[in-house]
């Protein structure tokens, strides 16, 4: 049984979506356990709504919530009967495997290496979304939480997301490759040069150059490596290409009989290659590299993306990720 908590608080259209996610998830799998964190009657209010195995799903008491524009040190060491706060002290007691918050990305990120921690020699903690692609789905590391990375950080993110992919979503030897501005190696900013090398020379890595954004789409590596701004400027702009190529089939489609008629036509074939495309249907994206799970949605997070937030959880557990980086990590200190 996977024990998760879950930030009841968290994101846009919490508590509503968050536990409506979380009871599609109890009710899709029998091997978790949910532990919700937040005000209690806002929650218990929203699960007066639903039927669900009240013996797996737990509400735990949190007074304060921690807001998306407060500053993250601050609201993580002031709040702590916050829902961020008391989430991750269940995982760091132990009481829990995972948490899972849509709030404040930047309390999670401090909340995460505050209580939770990271790994004894794990210098950076990166943000890991997977995505999808033509070629099934990639890891993008690290999208958020380091901005000034430096080379050997990359290089533990090549070695972390590597392990994800081939554990989590079965990738044998995933290749890696360096977000850059050109193919060649010689291109790049100091940071990309400096790090390119050091790439090639990790045995334990399939590490295939660099890899260009518009390449990103068609699958061109598993794990693209890159310092946080880049990575976070990559992924928006994915996402917010795709929401608007969306909006626009759509509404091409409703401007005229002509295209009603044929959208009907299309209609199964679309559904099913815009499924492959939504974000959601892969969860949130996990802050590798910590002594516990800890996966940030969107804040705009509805409920199949809290769903399976929840459920990638299990995976994670079953395949021990973390010890998996432990391991690895202590094996090069050595």
């Amino acid at each position: 049984m996977v024990k998760v908590a879950v930030d009841a608080m968290g994101g846009d259209n919490a508590p509503g979506e968050i536990v409506k996610g979380t009871v599609e998830a109890l009710q899709e799998s029998k091997d978790i356990t949910v532990f919700l964190v937040g005000l209690e009657e806002d929650i218990r209010k929203e699960l007066s709504k639903y039927q669900y195995p009240a013996e797996r799903l737990n509400v735990v008491p949190a007074s304060e919530v921690i807001e998306t524009d407060e500053p993250p040190v601050n609201a993580i060491r002031r709040k702590k009967d916050s829902s961020i706060v008391v989430g991750m002290n269940l995982v760091k007691k132990g009481e829990c495997d995972a948490f899972v918050s849509a709030g404040s990305t930047g309390a999670v990120l401090v909340g995460g290496q505050l209580i939770v921690g990271r790994i004894r020699g794990v210098n950076r903690a990166p943000l890991a979304p997977v995505f999808p692609t033509t070629k099934g789905a990639s890891i993008l590391i690290d999208c958020g939480a380091n901005v000034d990375a430096r080379p050997d950080h990359l290089v533990q993110f090549a070695k972390m997301g590597s392990i994800y992919m081939e554990n989590v979503l079965g990738i044998r030897n995933p290749r890696v490759g360096i977000l850059n501005i050109g193919a060649e190696e010689e291109k790049g900013n100091a940071l990309v040069k400096e790090t390119f090398p050091l790439l090639k020379e990790v045995k334990d890595i399939n590490f295939i150059g660099s890899v260009e954004a518009r390449d990103i789409p068609a699958g061109a590596a598993d794990v693209i490596v890159c310092e946080a701004f880049a990575g976070n400027v990559a992924l928006k702009t994915y996402e917010g290409v795709g929401l608007t190529m969306i909006k626009e089939i759509k509404g091409g489609l409703m401007s005229s009989l002509r295209g009603k008629l044929g959208g009907l036509l299309i209609k199964p074939v679309l559904k099913k290659t815009l499924k492959k495309f939504d974000v959601s249907e892969y969860g949130g994206a996990p802050l590798l590299g910590l002594n516990g799970l800890v996966v940030k949605t969107h804040g705009s997070s509805k409920s199949k993306e809290i769903k399976n937030s929840i459920l990638q959880c299990v995976q994670f557990k079953d395949q021990d990720i973390t010890g998996k980086i432990r391991e690895k990590i202590s094996e090069e200190q050595k």
